[in-house]
């Protein structure tokens, strides 16, 4: 069973994704909070698999929320934003998000990002994520070298970091390396240890960042 707390100060909306995850025989919703505080005070508590987070809350904004909750494993983020270029989700991203989903995605997919992200795997794929990134990130970068953990990633798992930060699953990896996808899924894995990070969303935040990754025009 996936266990949710859904964070969003809007009523209606609250109301609408509890019903939606509420209609799935493997989850369950463990709380509704109206503020980033609640989220981080029902996620310490309950220890919920998701956070299913707006980034616009009173008390505590939810960018301040997952930043709480970013040292622990559990539970994972998952953000909530009105616009696909909302210029608080890189924020989000940095500060431990899992990925996004937009408001006004189908029920189906709000559903099916739950149990992406619930799984372990980060909500990268879809473009949206990668503009995102792409976008608040045009600065100059940190030497490509980059801190220890990336002298100590191999050839072909620099080439995996960067397939992934251009928004390819493992199975596109895995064809265009001309690979097994349990191949890619181990080079992932690596990837993961050697940046201490616990998921593909925050490997990719860091390889954009040290210039590993360079933003496409």
């Amino acid at each position: 069973m996936i266990r949710v707390v859904v964070a969003d100060d809007q009523a209606l909306v609250r109301e609408g994704l509890v019903a939606i995850l509420e209609s799935q025989s493997d989850i369950e919703v463990v709380a509704d909070v109206a503020d980033g505080y609640e989220a981080v005070k029902a996620a310490r508590n309950l220890d919920p698999d998701i956070v299913l987070m707006d980034i616009r809350m009173p008390e505590m904004d939810g960018i301040e929320a997952t930043r709480c909750l970013s040292d622990t494993e559990r539970p994972r983020v998952l953000i909530l934003t009105t616009f696909d270029l909302d210029q608080y989700v890189y924020e989000a991203l940095k500060a431990g998000a899992s990925g996004f989903l937009l408001k006004d995605a189908p029920r189906q997919r709000l559903i099916e990002a739950v149990r992406i992200v619930a799984a372990g795997e980060a909500l990268l794929a879809p473009g949206i994520t990668r503009r995102v990134i792409e976008q608040f990130l045009r600065r100059p970068p940190q030497p490509v070298q980059g801190p220890a953990p990336f002298r100590d990633l191999t050839i072909r798992e620099r080439e995996v970091l960067t397939l992934i930060a251009h928004g390819m699953s493992n199975s596109e990896i895995a064809e265009a390396l001309f690979v097994s996808e349990a191949t890619v899924k181990t080079h992932v894995a690596h990837v993961l240890a050697k940046l201490a990070v616990r998921d593909r969303v925050q490997a990719v935040v860091a390889a954009y960042e040290h210039g590993l990754v360079q933003p496409r025009s």
